[in-house]
Order: structure tokens, then C-alpha cells, then sequence
């Protein structure tokens, strides 16, 4: 009995080990040569300016002059707001305005200058008046000392003249008043009339001119959500412009790749549909590190003239960086990335086994990568199937049909015993 468990043992693993079947994977040498850098980075194509236009009235709207898709340019005329009680209000203010500048000149022109030949006069004829005054007292006065009139006289000629100074005084004041303190303060006013009723006529002016939408920007209307009669409220999009004749692919780069381009560097960028890359050029590197991801932004410029390619899409963009002359690569598809970060692939050693090795790797075409430490020429890499390979698995070269071939010729072996 125990040799016969023996002997049935021994069938049952027999078997087992014919039937065990080697992993068909792609294996390569790692190649030298050539090889430049091709940042490679997700974005989506934004226009080239773009111009939400918002009123700061809220009025229903008379007219639309555009509608989506149309071309416009700058300064261009798109809408009007209901603006009849603006425009009135406009008219009013306008009066009172040349109503103000009236008054202003009749003040400054006609006003003024007669005021203060008025008081010139008077100081005049105060002057003459006093002096005519000083000359009967000085007769007076002689006339007196003789003995010809009465001490009476004398003091009524004194009393007269004491009065025409004081009137001289009171004119020369008068005079001295205009020159300095009223005329001005008369000016002041005056101009301060004017300027209060020319502020409120630019005010109106502004008002109406609130109701004309006009598009800051030379592009294309792209959206434009309400119909003449329905009421636009301040603050909301009327009508959104777009200048698409050239677009822009923003992407985010760590420091130390973006510190190695320049405005002006080639770049391509890969837009869904279209057969071949677009090619484009950088138009901005960030001066500064964004402070939430602590990349640097960088525009790709696309150009757009005949309108193929829509804002919004999204795309892959490709910069061109770097050249080694004479590096080690191997594809891209061979490289493992462990939940650490770091990077390894997968050699078959001679034992015909899959072995895990760390690697250091340098610059990428999209294809290939450079292998700065870690391979050389002589090992086998895995380019294909080494992905949840175990650690000593036997393997083949060969495709994964190969397996299921061998399977199936196993399988039918099995059925004809």
C-alpha cells in the first residue's frame, strides 16, 4: 500500500510539472544613442484674450447688432439698453451746464470787471471830494485867523472834511476789498458753479453711454444668452468675445524643467482629431512659482488664424528640451514606478527569470528613456508583460498568443490519451 501511494504521488506530480507554462513576455537590449527631451503635459487651449462684457446699468435691451460667431473689433457697437430716460436726463443736466458757463462768463467777463470800475470811481470821487474839502478849511482857516468869518465856519468846513476822508477811506476799502479777497472768492464761486454743473452733465453722459455695449477686444462673439426685450441686471455677461486667432496651451512645470526654457522655444501640441502635432512656441514662462502646487506656469502659443481649433479643448502638449548624444534608453513601457516613487524594471537573468532592478533615469522623447545608473547594454529588459510579474518568475520571449498556442496543443495532447 505504501509504495502504491507512492507510485500514484509520483503520477499525480508528474504531470503538474510537464504542464507548467513559462510567462511569454518582450524583452530588449537597452540601446545607445541619441535622445532629446520631450516634456510632455496635459492642458487645455484658452483663447488668446477674452472679454466677459457686463453692463453697469440694469435696463431691458433695444437692439443686438451681432450674433454668435459673428467677427468683431474693437470699440465696435453690439448692443443697446432702453436709455430714453438717460438720455433726457442727459439733455437737462446739459442746460443747466450752459446755463452755468453763462453765468460763469457774464461773471468773470462783465460782472467783475464793471464792480471794480465801480469802486475805482468811487475811490476817485471820494478822493476829489476830500481834497476840495481840505481846500475850504485851508481858506477857512485864513479867513478865520484874519478875522473875516465867524470860528462857526471854520469848524463846519473841519467837520465836512473829516467826513469826505472817511468816505475816501471807506471807498478806498471798498476797492482794496475786490482786488484781493471778493474777487477771487467770486471766482472761486463762480468756477465752482460751473465745474458742479459740468460734473453732473458727464455724469448723465456717462449713464447713456452705459446703455451703448461696445466690445473692448477684436475677436469673435462666442456667447451671447438673452434676446432684445429681456432685461439685463448690472453686473451680469451680456455678451462674452473671444480672440481665437491664436491659442493658448497653459501647463504647469516643476522648477527644475521650466528653468531650462526661454520664450520662443519650439513645442507641439496634440489636438483631438487633427492628423498631425500642431506646432506651437512659448510665449511665457512664469516669473513665479505658482504658491498652491509650487510649479511654474508656462504658455504654449498655437496659431489659429483660420479658426480650426476651438478654446476649451483639451490636449497633449510636447516641448522640446534637452539632447544626450550617447545615452542608454530603453521604452518607456519597460519602466515599473513603485508606490515610493521610485523607479525599476524587469531583466531576465540566466536563469531564464524575471529579477526586479532599480534604475536612475534621466530624459524621455515620449518613446524612449535615458538610463543614467542601473543597466547596461548586456542586460535583457522586459519591455512588455513585466507588470505584475513576481520576483523569479520563469519567462519566455515570445507574444502572449505564443501561450495560448502551447496551451491549446497541451490541451488537445491531453484529450487523445
Amino acid at each position: 500500500m505504501f509504495l502504491l501511494g507512492l507510485s500514484l504521488d509520483a503520477c499525480k506530480k508528474a504531470p503538474e510539472a510537464e504542464t507548467a507554462v513559462l510567462v511569454s513576455v518582450q524583452a530588449e537590449h537597452p540601446e545607445v544613442g541619441a535622445i532629446s527631451e520631450k516634456i510632455m503635459a496635459d492642458a487645455t487651449l484658452s483663447p488668446l484674450a477674452q472679454a466677459a462684457i457686463s453692463p453697469k446699468i440694469t435696463a431691458p435691451v433695444r437692439t443686438f447688432y451681432v450674433q454668435r460667431g459673428a467677427k468683431v473689433k474693437a470699440g465696435q457697437l453690439l448692443a443697446v439698453l432702453e436709455n430714453q430716460d438717460l438720455t433726457s436726463q442727459a439733455l437737462d443736466n446739459k442746460g443747466q451746464y450752459s446755463a452755468a458757463q453763462a453765468s460763469f462768463e457774464m461773471q468773470t467777463k462783465a460782472q467783475l470787471p464793471e464792480d471794480m470800475k465801480r469802486a475805482e470811481l468811487d475811490v476817485a470821487q471820494a478822493r476829489a471830494q476830500m481834497d476840495l474839502q481840505g481846500q475850504i478849511v485851508a481858506a477857512r482857516q485864513k479867513l478865520f485867523q484874519e478875522g473875516a468869518i465867524p470860528g462857526r465856519d471854520y469848524d463846519t468846513a473841519a467837520a465836512a472834511l473829516v467826513q469826505a476822508k472817511a468816505a475816501y477811506d471807506v471807498a478806498q476799502n471798498h476797492l482794496d476789498s475786490l482786488r484781493g479777497v471778493s474777487n477771487q472768492a467770486t471766482l472761486q464761486q463762480a468756477q465752482g458753479q460751473l465745474s458742479s454743473a459740468k460734473g453732473k452733465y458727464l455724469a448723465a453722459e456717462a449713464q447713456v453711454s452705459y446703455s451703448e455695449i461696445r466690445s473692448p477686444i477684436t475677436g469673435i462673439v462666442t456667447d451671447r444668452p438673452l434676446f432684445p426685450g429681456e432685461t439685463v441686471t448690472s453686473g451680469s455677461t451680456l455678451i462674452t468675445v473671444m480672440d481665437t486667432s491664436s491659442l493658448l496651451a497653459k501647463v504647469h512645470l516643476s522648477q527644475t524643467v521650466a528653468q531650462r526654457l526661454k520664450v520662443g522655444d519650439e513645442a507641439s501640441v496634440i489636438v483631438p482629431g487633427a492628423d498631425d502635432p500642431v506646432p506651437a512656441k512659448i510665449s511665457l514662462v512664469s516669473p513665479a512659482l505658482d504658491p498652491g502646487s509650487t510649479t511654474v506656469e508656462v504658455w504654449l502659443r498655437v496659431a489659429n488664424g483660420s479658426g480650426t481649433y476651438k478654446a476649451g479643448t483639451p490636449v497633449r502638449t510636447s516641448i522640446a528640451g534637452r539632447s544626450v548624444e550617447k545615452a542608454v534608453k530603453i521604452p518607456l513601457t519597460a519602466i515599473l514606478t513603485g508606490q515610493d516613487g521610485t523607479k525599476s524594471v524587469m531583466v531576465i537573468g540566466p536563469d531564464s527569470a524575471a529579477h526586479k532592478k532599480a534604475v536612475q533615469l534621466g530624459i524621455n522623447d515620449g518613446d524612449d528613456v535615458e538610463v543614467t545608473q542601473g543597466l547596461t547594454v548586456a542586460d535583457t529588459v522586459i519591455t512588455t508583460g513585466s507588470y505584475g510579474l513576481d520576483e523569479g518568475a520563469k519567462v519566455k520571449v515570445g507574444k502572449a498568443e505564443d501561450d495560448d498556442k502551447d496551451a491549446k496543443d497541451k490541451a488537445k495532447a491531453g484529450d487523445d490519451k
